[in-house]
């Protein structure tokens, strides 16, 4: 999460102003004491771009918070709730007199445990839509039948590790719901620093300053994506980063890199950016370097876990890793501030932060490379909170996107370019299937997104369903492959009017016409739902600017605005048509307009 202490992080929150970044609204319920959470809370949410306003419900009164809406805490304007409902507190038997009770008393302590947490989810449900982060249990560290609860069918760690599991299934069920271990935060930080037993006992107060730092760190793993803010490419040195040595001097056979040691921490610090790579990271190069001898290492060295087809792009020239990084965002067509840069050269780091701030550059000492790995797998900004088949397909698909550029260099002009890819684009309805992905877009799409709203998969379910709205997603394939599902379109419908309430397009696929054939298909749905105009809104971000004369450029006209709005409206009247979509498409395709009701 971050090396500043607690006095540290409590000067960094009195020196930046906060007032003028947006909310970000945290409610925590919790039958024990974590107080101390907020500064840490506070302080992830502000080097995030946001404010963060955390409430705390009554000690002890989750059930009354959740159920009867005692205090206020949930609402529409809740971002997130955070629930600690420690064992010890919700039954003592299970926690601490556990060889006291029969086979049959633990299933029916068990069994009523799962009823309390069922209403107190239902509970937060009813009241509101927020993402809840719900801490598990902890597996007893000393379990009540010693050497032997392993062996025990129902064993005490066995009970325990059955409520975790369903808490697991009940949080997938209701939806933007998700399980915080709190057993891997102890593990990372060891269980003799994760408890302070003498405010346990105190105050009821169980966990260490070192554990809040972790819980928070893994809270905002989850709050990260929820708000568009999670990492989309990691953008590494070579030269004792990727390996030991520098190869330019030490040449092929003399770089430290292999199963042993030391090349073993190089090794597994490729393989975890390989597994990074599986999970749909970009992976990009910067390195101060003559090329031919790093793809020379990668062609030949045995040891190599990346191989040059998991690069999406690199920049290796003798130049300053600012520009670098630059060149590589436009080469990508990402913003800056979808980066990780990792570089040994404290330097270069610090060159970047400051020249590049967008940028999250990280810090891997070359005499700590056995800590490199641990680094990358620990910094959590890649998390995301759905993985689709267009994410474990897109390495092959920015590979894809190199053939493309090949191509347009080698084109008469654009138009001929346009048409010789043999672009098909197919519009379809949300369903079970696309609804990840569908949400997953709006929850990471900055550049080519005209309001940037977030929506979680449940939300986006239910508007689908809600009879008052239409959801849509655009596919994209060319002769080079299939981009997948690139676009997310939703019209919400009043008095005959239509709202577009989201239209999004992934920056992977801009330049090729494609925004100009996806806002005529939006209008024909509207169109098609007896609808006389349409109103679309963009409201300006730091990463959006790009498309704020969008509207404007495709015929609409613009809506006065009230004063000290942000935000700007356009009107399209559909009575004058919509147009046709580019001729350089080899097909379009849209499914039947369904039935709403």
């Amino acid at each position: 999460m971050t090396d500043l202490s607690f006095s540290e992080i409590q000067e960094y929150l009195h020196r930046h102003d906060r007032s003028e970044l947006p909310g970000l609204t945290i409610s925590v319920l919790r039958n024990v004491v974590v107080e101390p959470l907020e500064p840490y809370l506070e302080y992830l949410a502000c080097r995030m771009g946001f404010n963060a306003e955390v409430s705390f419900g009554s000690y002890d009164n989750v059930f009354q918070e959740a159920v009867g809406g005692d205090g206020g805490l949930l609402g529409p304007e809740t971002d997130a709730v955070l629930v600690f409902l420690k064992l010890e507190g919700l039954s003592w038997d299970l926690a601490r007199n556990f060889n006291a009770l029969s086979g049959e008393q633990v299933r029916a302590e068990a069994a009523r445990l799962e009823e309390h947490f069922s209403r107190v989810l239902s509970g937060i449900r009813g009241q509101t839509g927020a993402m809840v982060l719900w801490h598990g249990l902890e597996l007893p560290a000393y379990p009540a039948g010693g050497i032997l609860d392993s062996r025990e069918g129902e064993g005490q760690s066995a009970a325990v590790a059955g409520l975790n599991e369903f808490l697991k299934k009940s949080l997938r069920s209701a939806g933007n719901c998700y399980l915080v271990d709190l057993n891997l935060c102890r593990l990372r930080v060891g269980d003799k620093d994760f408890y302070d037993w003498r405010y346990w006992h105190i105050g009821r107060a169980p966990y260490s300053r070192e554990a809040l730092r972790e819980i928070a760190g893994e809270d905002f793993r989850f709050i990260r994506p929820l708000k568009g803010r999670n990492k989309k490419c990691l953008v590494l040195d070579c030269d004792n980063t990727l390996w030991g040595g520098v190869v330019g001097e030490d040449g092929l056979g003399g770089i430290v890199l292999g199963r042993t040691y030391p090349g073993s921490a190089y090794y597994e610090f490729q393989q975890e950016a390989l597994e990074l790579y599986h999970r749909g990271v970009i992976l990009a190069l910067c390195s101060r370097n003559d090329e031919e001898n790093v793809w020379e290492v990668f062609r030949s060295h045995p040891d190599m876990v990346l191989r040059r087809e998991h690069i999406a792009a690199a920049r290796i020239a003798w130049q300053d890793k600012a520009t670098g990084l630059r060149q590589l965002a436009r080469d990508l067509n990402i913003g800056l501030d979808s980066m990780v840069f990792m570089d040994d050269s404290e330097f270069e780091v610090e060159f970047v932060r400051e020249t590049l701030p967008e940028v999250t550059a990280i810090h891997l000492p070359a005499d700590k490379a056995v800590e490199n790995r641990e680094i990358l797998a620990a910094c959590g900004l890649f998390d995301t909170l759905s993985l689709s088949e267009e994410d474990r397909k897109r390495g092959a698909m920015y590979q894809a996107e190199a053939q493309r550029k090949k191509l347009r260099t080698q084109a008469a002009d654009l138009l001929n370019y346009l048409k010789s890819l043999e672009m098909v684009l197919t519009l379809s309805f949300a369903d079970e299937l696309t609804v990840p992905r569908i949400a997953q877009l709006t929850q990471k799409t900055n550049q080519f997104n005209l309001t940037t709203r977030r929506y979680t998969e449940e939300e986006i379910r239910n508007l689908a369903q809600s009879g008052r709205a239409d959801v849509f997603c655009l596919r994209l394939s060319d002769r080079f492959g299939d981009s997948g599902i690139i676009g997310v379109g939703i019209l919400r419908y009043d008095s005959g009017r239509a709202l577009i309430d989201e239209f999004l397009l992934s920056c992977r696929v801009l330049g090729r016409g494609v925004e100009d054939a996806f806002i005529i298909r939006t209008l024909k749905i509207a169109l098609g739902r007896g609808c006389r105009s349409a109103t679309g809104e963009y409201i300006p971000t730091a990463r959006n600017g790009q498309v704020k004369d969008f509207y404007e450029k495709h015929g609409f006209a613009a809506l006065e605005e009230a004063r000290g709005r942000k935000a700007k409206s356009f009107s399209y009247d559909l009575g004058q048509g919509v147009g046709s979509e580019p001729a350089f498409f080899k097909e379009i395709t849209s499914e039947r307009i369904p039935d709403n009701g």
